[in-house]
């Protein structure tokens, strides 16, 4: 007899609604728990936030604790963002995955503190990565604080319910302050691994040659690649449109010059680029093969024939809404969802539905909820590896395949290359030792016919295949999925590139920042519709990777029902469109650091060099309080400033009277003080903030000490999930290039030690 459809009771808040809208793009019941007067987001933009966030679910409305306690205890998952945990309606049910969304997380110092998007966007370090150096910190816009957190919960959700097979239930505590300091790229790896604090890098990538460029009707993202192929194939465009300037002599083909040059080089570009409307100029630059995307408003991503040929887009209620980041299962899209009346099922509320029964406990110590999967990880940078990192965090077994023939870029690319040592060393470089941490290496030139025959033999013998390569590769070296299945019927693949297997633009070179760029995000990065700063870091990567770790763990539940393995075609600029909000429904231009719905939201300069604090006042109870606290009562009786739609008309007057009082003081003092009075508030951290002074991370052990064979013992960025009975964490380090070659040709592809050898002296495995 099969088990009844999972069931998720959702107690929502901002930080749990995007993990019940995962859940139900991945085909599961939520059901969502509405006060009498309907979720807040039912009065939000004119009731677009309610349809984005909510369409898909089912809605009741407990008359009273016993309703709720009877509902969830019929329920599969609870996702919990209520500051209490709801102990009453919990208690006793063994067989429940209880996941907590809270900004902080339930246990430490600050655990109670309030927590807006903008406020743990400041406390996670996300804030200090966005804006001018000379300017103030800039806000990623639709709320990516609590979306990170929403895809860690849904995440969570999945590998409890994994866990539940082979034992009870358990407690998943997410911090969104934690989900958001994990998400940085190298934001605290350059002071942990080169005791360097890199500025707000603007409109220019700190680490790659990329920036915002202006076109003659708006924005481009791209720039010089990452190959001497790519600084070819442009400076020969260049050339051909006479405006290379003297960009041909030989000093630059130096990319140690380019980079030590690189603002003049970006002046000559950009007085290229600049010439051409950002569409046409987008479309040339592919058709060279160099990475260059239009940046895109939300409101222009239905043209996108990408997205429109790939049936991203779905229809919720009589609106077209932003899409899921996958298709699944199997392939299958969602193309309409119901938008629930409020209280529209409560009979849901009178079920007597069995809850599932819990395994006898068999004695043995528990287990990190992926243990036994095996991975087979052809990724490299940062959107696969990320992935891969997640799910070797929490226990899966991740074979890592490279070679010096085709090295991962964060080995060996001076660029990129975090250490206090020589930028010679493959085994010392701190951006791929963070990613690549849990992990096993075999070095395996997959160039040859015999490199390929040995993968041939890892796919057998694998549950999940990673990759994130151009469109075509896999089925170059004759690895399309007809016959990955044909090996392994049981093989969840994951691909992940830029934009998906299928469509127009497939054949796209993309990077994290040229994805931004389509998907609407670096659009609405800016102070202004004439002052667009843009995201630079690589934000769309790590989306991505967790989306793809998602998408593995659901298709791993989906073959624990089905026995069957599947593909799932992720694509990146997918995933990030999916992180969009309302932007779509509500259409929007960048707004800095403000918030449509309160007032004020700001960040405020402090005592000290670069030093703000960001505050988030959300209805006139706080607002008052906030007054009281900065000797100026006044404004709270004040007919201009009393209410949150008039200050809204008065933000100067506003602004101003925080930031005098701000400004004489410390940023965590400031915080501590707002904080003591409800007020949402927190000073913005850099990654050197966030490793050596922030008091909640500490108290979670959020930092961990791992000794690595060549390059010491540093300390990592946790796992921001932390699964109370079956625990993931840092059991090694990342390992030395080849390090495990024997050991996994040997124990997984059951190869023999003269066929190795052979291997060996054909210089395959190097």
């Amino acid at each position: 007899m099969s088990n009844p459809a999972v069931r998720v009771v959702e107690l929502s808040s901002p930080f749990t609604r995007f993990a019940g809208r995962l859940l139900v793009g991945l085909g599961h019941e939520v059901v969502l728990v509405e006060p009498e007067e309907g979720d807040p987001t039912r009065r939000e933009l004119n009731g677009d936030a309610f349809v984005h966030w909510h369409a898909g679910k089912r809605s009741v409305t407990p008359a009273s604790p016993e309703e709720l306690r009877r509902l969830v205890a019929g329920a599969d998952v609870l996702l919990d963002g209520t500051p209490d945990g709801a102990p009453e309606a919990v208690a006793g049910l063994g067989h429940l995955v209880h996941v907590r969304v809270t900004p902080f997380g339930t246990v430490g110092p600050r655990s109670h503190w309030q927590g807006t998007d903008l406020v743990v966007a400041a406390l996670g370090g996300m804030l200090a990565q966005v804006g001018d150096p000379d300017g103030p910190p800039l806000h990623l816009p639709e709320n990516q604080a609590e979306q990170l957190a929403g895809v860690h919960a849904a995440i969570a959700a999945l590998l409890g319910l994994r866990a539940r097979r082979t034992g009870p239930g358990q407690l998943a505590d997410v911090s969104a302050q934690a989900c958001t300091a994990a998400a940085l790229e190298a934001g605290a790896l350059a002071h942990l691994h080169e005791d360097r604090v890199p500025a707000r890098p603007g409109r220019v990538h700190p680490l790659v040659p990329h920036g915002l460029f202006r076109s003659a009707d708006g924005h481009l993202g791209g720039g010089l690649g990452g190959s001497p192929r790519m600084w070819d194939a442009l400076l020969a465009w260049l050339r051909e449109e006479g405006a290379e300037a003297d960009l041909a002599e030989p000093r630059w083909q130096d990319p140690v010059e380019r980079k030590k040059y690189q603002e003049h080089v970006f002046e000559v570009v950009q007085d290229f680029a600049g010439r051409w409307p950002k569409a046409e100029f987008a479309e040339l630059a592919q058709s060279r093969k160099l990475p260059w995307a239009a940046v895109d408003l939300p409101h222009e991503l239905p043209g996108n024939p990408q997205l429109a040929a790939r049936d991203f887009f779905l229809r919720a209620g009589d609106r077209t809404d932003l899409g899921f980041p996958f298709a699944f299962p199997e392939g299958h899209r969602i193309k309409e969802l119901d938008v629930p009346e409020r209280g529209g099922d409560q009979r849901l509320l009178h079920e007597r539905r069995p809850a599932r029964p819990v395994p006898a406990a068999s004695g043995e110590p528990a287990r990190p909820a992926l243990h036994g999967v095996r991975v087979l990880d052809l990724t490299w940078v940062l959107a696969g590896p990320y992935c891969t990192k997640v799910l070797a965090d929490h226990g899966a077994d991740v074979i890592k395949v490279e070679s010096l023939g085709r090295p991962d870029p964060t080995r060996f690319a001076p660029f990129m290359h975090l250490s206090r040592g020589p930028h010679t060393d493959p085994n010392t470089n701190g951006y791929f030792n963070e990613v690549n941490r849990n992990k096993r290496s075999l070095a395996l030139d997959t160039r040859t016919e015999d490199g390929v025959a040995v993968l041939r033999d890892l796919i057998a013998s694998c549950d999940v295949l990673v990759e994130n390569f151009s469109a075509t590769v896999m089925t170059k070296l004759g690895l399309g999925y007809d016959t990955l299945r044909e090996i392994n019927p049981r093989l969840v693949y994951i691909s992940m590139s830029g934009m998906g297997h299928t469509g127009p633009r497939s054949g796209w070179v993309s990077y994290a920042d040229t994805v931004s760029a389509s998907s609407g995000l670096t659009g609405l990065t800016g102070w202004g519709p004439d002052d667009v700063v843009g995201v630079i870091y690589g934000h769309g990567d790590i989306v991505a990777g967790l989306q793809a770790a998602l998408a593995t763990v659901a298709a791993l539940e989906h073959r624990e029902e089905t026995g069957r393995g599947q593909h799932i075609d992720l694509s990146q600029l997918e995933a990030i469109a999916s992180h969009m909000g309302t932007s779509l429904l509500h259409p929007t231009e960048p707004a800095g650091n403000t918030d449509p719905r309160w007032g004020p939201q700001g960040v405020y300069r402090c005592l000290g060099a670069d030093s703000w604090l960001a505050v988030s006042v959300r209805d006139d109870t706080e607002w008052a309080a906030l007054c009281t606290v900065i000797g100026r009562p006044d404004l709270a009786t004040d007919d201009r400033t009393r209410a949150a739609e008039r200050r809204a008309h008065h933000t100067e007057l506003v602004d101003e009277a925080l930031a005098t009082w701000a400004r004489p003081l410390p940023a965590d003092a400031a915080a501590e003080l707002l904080q003591e009075h409800g007020i949402p508030a927190g000073p913005v951290r850099d990654g050197r903030d966030l490793v050596e002074h922030d008091p909640q991370l500490r108290a979670r052990g959020f930092y961990i000490r791992a000794e690595h064979p060549v390059a010491g013992a540093f300390l990592h960025e946790g796992p921001p999930v932390r699964l109370i009975r079956t625990p993931g964490g840092i059991r090694k380090a990342a390992p030395v290039l080849g390090a495990d070659t024997d050991d996994v040709l040997r124990e997984v592809a059951g190869l023999s030690p003269e066929r190795i050898r052979a291997l060996r002296e054909r210089e395959v495995l190097r």
